[in-house]
């Protein structure tokens, strides 16, 4: 059994304190890693149902045999590695804002780390997602304008709640529409939020995509001793 508590990383950044730690769950018996920027929790390891259905029901609705995918915020890395258990995944670009988020798994800090950074497929790239979204030339520095099949988004909270006053445009028709550019024809966007289909927000991906639609996604919480659930959106 793990000690109780260990804090395995951490680094001053120019938005706060984010630091990696392990702690042993005692309701479950299991190691929990957790990410906090300052006093705030970005991540957990102990409810990850939903950043693995984001890339299952994104993947599902994109079209062919041969995809290359986006993945926006690599976090405790959940939605990459779920992404390349799709066997039509052909290459896969992770962009996370944060060096040391990569630098912990290219360490190998966090579990399945290794099996993530070591698939041929897999390149990380350190960049602002939000700000790559907005730019004519993408996601891939080393082949700007490149278009991919999919894009899975999962940094910001929700669409109204963002890490960052700079995230907000990407929520808009305008932004939603940059991001599109970066789609090849058919391509699907799918994004993960903490809370209930937003209306709204509906309304706007209806007015960029030709489909979309909310998938609810419910897990149990021994928290509460009931259930809790999040949303996916895809649109294509």
């Amino acid at each position: 059994m793990s000690a109780r508590f260990e804090e395995l990383a951490w680094s001053q950044t120019p938005r706060g304190t984010i630091s990696l730690r392990r702690r042993l769950e005692p309701t479950l018996k299991v190691d929990v890693y957790e990410v906090k920027l300052d006093d705030e929790f970005l991540m957990s390891s102990l409810f990850t149902v939903a950043e693995i259905e984001l890339a299952r029901l994104g993947l599902a609705q994109a079209p062919g045999t041969e995809l290359d995918v986006v993945v926006g915020g690599l976090g405790l890395g959940y939605t990459a590695r779920a992404a390349l258990e799709d066997p039509r995944v052909r290459s896969m670009v992770v962009v996370d804002a944060m060096a040391e988020v990569i630098d912990w798994h290219e360490r190998e800090l966090l579990p399945g780390a290794a099996e993530l950074v070591q698939d041929p497929r897999t390149r990380l790239v350190l960049d602002d997602f939000f700000a790559v979204a907005a730019s004519d030339g993408g996601f891939d520095p080393d082949s700007p304008g490149r278009r991919f099949d999919a894009v899975l988004l999962d940094i910001d909270h929700t669409p109204r709640h963002v890490l960052h006053p700079s995230h907000a445009t990407f929520y808009s028709v305008d932004g939603l529409r940059r991001l599109k550019g970066h789609l090849r024809p058919g391509g699907v966007f799918a994004l993960w939020s903490d809370d209930p289909p937003d209306d709204d927000f509906n309304a706007l991906l209806t007015q960029v995509f030709e489909h979309s639609e909310t998938q609810i996604v419910t897990f149990a919480n021994f928290l509460t001793g009931g259930e809790s659930t999040n949303t996916v959106y895809v649109a294509h």
